[in-house]
C-alpha cells in the first residue's frame, strides 16, 4: 500500500460485503417464496423481500464503487485523498440512510408520509429523507475525489472514473421528480435506472477493469488507455439512445420502437469490447501476478457481462420480440446475469485485488476465493438458463396462447425449484468469498530435525 488514505477503502468494502450478504440472502428467500408462496407472508411479504433484495444490490454496488475509487485514485493521482475525514462521514451518512430505508420497508413505517414514508417506484422506493442523504453523501464524495484528482496527476482511468461517478450522482436527481402522468414518470424513471446500469456504470466498470488489467498484467498504460477510450465511446453511443428499448409500451411516441431497437442492439459492442480487452491484456501481459483470484474475477466479470448484458439483453431487445417477452422470466434471466457479470463480479475483482494489500496479506485464501467464483458463477449461469426456459414457456402459454397468469405460474414450478437450487449455490459462494476475504489463512510452518519448531 503506497498511500495511507487508501485504507479508507477497507471500511467501504466491509459495509459493501455486509450488504452483499443481505442481498443474496433476501434473494434466496424470494426464490423460496416462489415455490412456497405463503412462507412468511404475514411477517415479511414478497414485495418487501424483493424490495430489500434489489435495493441492497444497488447500495452495496455503489458502496463498492466508492471504495474502489478511494483505493485507486491515490495511486493514479500520486497523492493522498483530499479529506479522509469527509470520506468516513460520507460512509456514516450512507449507513444511516440504508438502515433507515430497511426499517421503513420492513415495518412499513410512516406509510403515505411524503418525507418519511417509502415511495412506490421500483428501485427508487427510498423515503425522501434517505434520497436527500444519498445526494449529500454523493456531493461529499465527488468533492473529495475531484479535489484529489485536480491537485494530482491526471490519467485516462481517473478521468473516466470521475465522469462515470459524476454521471451517477447527477442522474440520481431524477429520482426526486415524480410526475402524476405514468408515461412521463416512466420516461424519467428510466433516466436513473437505465442510464445508470447501461450508461455511466459502464464507464465506472471500464475504468476499474482497466486499472486491474494495468496492475495484474503489466501491459503498457498507453495500450490500456486506447482500449478504454474505444470502450467508453461505444458505451455512450449505444447506451444513451438505447434507453428507448424501455419506451416501447409505456405510451411514448412510436419512433422509440425503432430508435430503441437499433441502438440497444449496438449495446452488445461495448460489452464484447470489454471481454476482448480483458483477454488481450492477459495474453499480452508481461507480468505473472501472484493474485490469480483477482485475475479470475476480472476475466469472469468481462465474460459474464458480455453474455448477461450483451447476448441475453439482445435476446429480447428488438421491439417485435419484446412485445411478447416483456416482463416475463426472460427479463429476470437477463437482469440476474447482467448485474452479476458486469457489476457484482467487478466489485469482487477489486475486493480480491485490494483487500490483501490493505490488510498486509498479499495474496491469501486464493483457493477459497476462486472456489467461490466457480460456485457463484456456476449458480448464476444455471439460474439464467433455468429462467430463460421458464420465460420461453411463459411467453408461449401466456402471451401467445392466452392462458391465465396463475395457471401458467403453476406450469413453471419445476423451473422455480431449480432456480432456488441455483440460488443456494450462489449464497454459499458469496459466504465463502466473504470468509476468504476476512479470515486470515493459517500459515503452514515446515520444520526439520535440526531446528526447533516456532
Amino acid at each position: 500500500m503506497k498511500y495511507q488514505s487508501q485504507k479508507i477503502a477497507l471500511a467501504y468494502f466491509a459495509v459493501a460485503m455486509a450488504l452483499f450478504a443481505v442481498q443474496v440472502l433476501m434473494g434466496l428467500l424470494a426464490g423460496w417464496i416462489y415455490v412456497s408462496p405463503n412462507f412468511l407472508s404475514e411477517l415479511l411479504p414478497f414485495n418487501i423481500v424483493r424490495m430489500l433484495h434489489s435495493n441492497a444490490l444497488i447500495v452495496w454496488l455503489i458502496t463498492g464503487f466508492f471504495g474502489a475509487a478511494y483505493f485507486l485514485i491515490p495511486e493514479e493521482s500520486e497523492r493522498e485523498i483530499h479529506s479522509p475525514t469527509l470520506a468516513y462521514v460520507q460512509l456514516a451518512i450512507l449507513v444511516v440512510g440504508t438502515l433507515g430505508a430497511v426499517l421503513t420497508y420492513a415495518f412499513n413505517l410512516f406509510e403515505g408520509n411524503w418525507l418519511l414514508g417509502k415511495e412506490g417506484r421500483e428501485f427508487l422506493e427510498q423515503p425522501k429523507w434517505v434520497k436527500a442523504g444519498i445526494v449529500v453523501a454523493a456531493l461529499m464524495f465527488l468533492y473529495n475525489v475531484s479535489m484529489t484528482v485536480l491537485k494530482g496527476k491526471k490519467t485516462a482511468i481517473t478521468n473516466i472514473l470521475l465522469l462515470g461517478l459524476w454521471g451517477l450522482a447527477l442522474l440520481f436527481l431524477f429520482a426526486f421528480y415524480n410526475p402524476a402522468n405514468l408515461s412521463l414518470d416512466k420516461m424519467y424513471w428510466w433516466y436513473v435506472v437505465h442510464l445508470w446500469v447501461e450508461g455511466v456504470w459502464e464507464l465506472i466498470m471500464a475504468s476499474i477493469l482497466a486499472y486491474l488489467m494495468l496492475k495484474l498484467t503489466g501491459v503498457d498504460r498507453e495500450v490500456v488507455e486506447k482500449w478504454l477510450y474505444v470502450i467508453v465511446a461505444a458505451a455512450l453511443f449505444s447506451g444513451i439512445l438505447g434507453t428507448g428499448h424501455h419506451y416501447y409500451w409505456i405510451g411514448a411516441p412510436g419512433y422509440w420502437q425503432w430508435i430503441g431497437s437499433i441502438f440497444s442492439s449496438l449495446e452488445v459492442i461495448p460489452f464484447f469490447a470489454m471481454m476482448a480487452f480483458a483477454f488481450v491484456m492477459v495474453w499480452k501481459g508481461r507480468r505473472d501476478h501472484p493474485n490469480k483470484a483477482a485475475l479470475l474475477w476480472s476475466l469472469g466479470c468481462a465474460t459474464l457481462a458480455f453474455f448477461g448484458a450483451g447476448v441475453w439483453g439482445f435476446l429480447h431487445t428488438l421491439h417485435g420480440v419484446n412485445y411478447y417477452t416483456h416482463g416475463t422470466q426472460i427479463t429476470a434471466a437477463h437482469g440476474h446475469l447482467a448485474f452479476f457479470g458486469a457489476y457484482v463480479a467487478l466489485n469482487l475483482a477489486i475486493f480480491s485485488y485490494a483487500m490483501p494489500i490493505l490488510k498486509g496479506r498479499d495474496p491469501y485464501n486464493q483457493v477459497m476465493n476462486m472456489g467461490s467464483f466457480w460456485l457463484m458463477s456456476g449458480g448464476m449461469a444455471f439460474m439464467t438458463f433455468v429462467l430463460t426456459f421458464a420465460g420461453t414457456v411463459q411467453t408461449h402459454l401466456q402471451r401467445v396462447l392466452g392462458d391465465y397468469y396463475m395457471d401458467v405460474q403453476d406450469q413453471l414450478a419445476v423451473f422455480y425449484w431449480m432456480r432456488f437450487g441455483a440460488g443456494v449455490a450462489v449464497v454459499i459462494g458469496a459466504l465463502v468469498f466473504i470468509y476468504a476475504m476476512w479470515v486470515p489463512r493459517r500459515e503452514v510452518i515446515s520444520t526439520d530435525a535440526t531446528q526447533p519448531a516456532e
